[in-house]
């Protein structure tokens, strides 16, 4: 079944042009190019090229991505991914193509290009038990190819500059090396004998910095970085653990937070040592952490079950991904998350919002106006 959606569906790709309708911004861009690199929230369909165990190429996902008319395209949510958002509120001028379509070629890799992968992180075993996934080094090696290819659009002097000046680079990452590697049952079992918090936490920031200091040899000026969200608290980890709508899962969430204050210091020593990048932080913890506490704030009716997946089952059938037979909420604007992962896209309109217009609760030094005004 879902080799019939990902033939159907891959086909539609190449024939939908999938631009923003209705944005006046666009007509305007300043923002001209988005490259986003990381994990199954913001994948835009990569995963849908890879023999892979994580997809999102089958119904209902996609229900509600008016660009391909409600049909899968890879996106791990039921609409836009915070990337999509971001790009189209900033007023670039199409979404940014998933690298491994076929149609990621030519001026089209000039509105920007995903590299982002399903079950991918920053270390590269992260994401084995899925068998392949394009981890944060492999995405790296892509964004240099598409780099070189931009030289020979532009020409060398005008590419460095579109590059440096009028690109933004997104980075969601991290989350999947504590849910898909350090923690994982069975699987992490080796690497937390070996490892305890502090040293795995290390290697993390270790790669991380290197990984960044490579985008900015490839002249990527202007970031965008996320932390790890509160992972304890997804509906994943509250339905392996049997707990209560209202707890956590305490370890998930003191490895997520031990990373963040390193992350932290990551970013400050980066906007220190590198002449004329700007590193932004995106504080999605506590921004996903203020939807969950406070989700009838924000007009919805539950933080702690997916829209699709939930029903009848028990706990199998809520971690089980999002596939065509499974149970769907009637309201998908009233679900903080998609599925027992990933935010729905009445979620992740909130979170993008924040990123973008918020102040330095949520995003700092600057928000990402101002990061595309420099």
């Amino acid at each position: 079944m879902a080799a019939k959606y990902h033939n159907t569906f891959a086909l539609l790709l190449l024939l939908v042009n999938l631009r923003f309708h209705g944005n006046v911004a666009a007509q305007n861009a300043k923002l001209a190019a988005s490259f986003i690199f990381g994990d199954s929230l913001v994948d835009a369909g990569n995963n849908n090229y890879l023999s892979t165990l994580s997809k999102a190429d089958v119904p209902p996902n996609g229900i509600d991505f008016k660009a391909s008319g409600g049909n899968p395209t890879g996106r791990f949510t039921n609409g836009r991914t915070i990337s999509d958002i971001v790009g189209e509120e900033l007023g670039q001028a199409n979404y940014a193509v998933p690298y491994l379509a076929p149609n990621t070629s030519g001026k089209t890799i000039l509105n920007g290009v995903n590299y982002a992968s399903g079950g991918g992180g920053i270390l590269n075993a992260t994401g084995s038990l899925f068998v392949n996934r394009l981890g944060m080094d492999i995405q790296i090696n892509y964004f240099n190819i598409t780099r070189k290819q931009i030289d020979k659009l532009l020409g060398k002097s005008e590419a460095r500059e579109y590059i440096m000046k009028k690109s933004l680079f997104s980075i969601i990452v991290g989350s999947n090396d504590f849910l898909n590697n350090y923690l994982l049952p069975f699987v992490s079992s080796g690497v937390r004998a070996s490892q305890n918090p502090d040293a795995f936490v290390d290697d993390m920031i270790n790669y991380f910095r290197i990984q960044l200091y490579r985008l900015y040899q490839l002249d990527a000026r202007k970031f965008v970085i996320s932390n790890v969200g509160p992972v304890g608290c997804i509906p994943y980890q509250r339905i392996i653990n049997e707990l209560n709508d209202e707890d956590c899962v305490d370890l998930a969430n003191e490895l997520a937070t031990q990373y963040n204050s390193r992350l932290k210091d990551l970013v400050a020593e980066l906007n220190d040592n590198l002449p004329g990048a700007t590193f932004v932080l995106a504080n999605v913890y506590d921004l996903v952490s203020e939807l969950i506490v406070n989700y009838h704030k924000y007009g919805f009716t539950t933080a702690s079950r997916g829209c699709c997946g939930i029903g009848s089952g028990g706990q199998v059938a809520g971690i089980i991904p999002c596939v065509p037979t499974s149970s769907l909420c009637s309201d998908r604007n009233k679900h903080v998350f998609w599925d027992q992962y990933h935010p729905s896209e009445a979620a992740n309109i909130i979170l993008a919002k924040q990123l973008i217009n918020g102040d330095k609760r949520y995003i700092s030094p600057m928000n990402l106006r101002q990061l595309i005004d420099l």
